[in-house]
């Protein structure tokens, strides 16, 4: 089971990743938490991937493909995956789609998370107030909000075509989104409990 989530920041994700690939029995891959893990640890990626989240910009492909990549390499991950936040770009797609070429297949299914914008910077507001993150002003999420439409938002009608998208209404309580995921997945992927 080879899995993507997609949507717009503050979409819940994160969230949804990790009770999706629990119940799949595989390893959610968070390029956010890739990224924040090697801020929080000060390492030279993690000061240059800073300087591109307090933008609200995406980290360039080249640094991004070369955590997923070899994220994507680990032993766990031989039997499926959950990608959250990787593809963002058409040149990621292209980069995935080779790398799992050489291993048998694309992706099973696509679920995008689908939000109203207002809701997005509503949540992401709250959320900076009770984390106190410094990457989730207003400016900045209006600003990755922005970017998601232009670069992100794209790939759902690449994983339309392909018939593999899934789209499902974020709104509701973690619990309502995550039944409407299993949803929308029965059927779709082989193997769920």
């Amino acid at each position: 089971m080879r899995m993507l989530l997609i949507g717009p920041p503050g979409a819940g994700k994160g969230t949804q990743a990790v009770r999706v690939a629990e119940s799949y029995g595989i390893p959610a891959i968070s390029t956010g938490d890739i990224f924040r893990a090697n801020v929080a640890q000060g390492t030279p990626l993690g000061l240059q991937a800073k300087e591109y989240m307090d933008r609200g910009a995406y980290v360039p492909d080249d640094l991004t493909n070369a955590l997923v990549l070899d994220r994507l390499a680990h032993s766990d991950a031989g039997a499926g995956f959950l990608l959250d936040g990787f593809p963002r770009t058409l040149p990621q797609v292209h980069t995935l789609d080779s790398t799992l070429e050489e291993t048998a297949g694309g992706l099973d299914a696509v679920i995008q998370l689908v939000i109203d914008t207002d809701a997005v910077v509503e949540r992401l507001l709250k959320r900076a107030k009770d984390q106190g993150r410094s990457d989730d002003t207003e400016d900045v999420i209006r600003k990755r909000l922005e970017v998601y439409q232009e670069q992100t938002h794209p790939l759902v009608a690449v994983y339309a075509q392909r018939g593999v998208l899934v789209s499902v209404d974020a709104v509701g309580s973690v619990d309502e989104v995550t039944d409407r995921i299993s949803g929308a997945l029965s059927g779709r992927v082989q193997g769920s409990d």
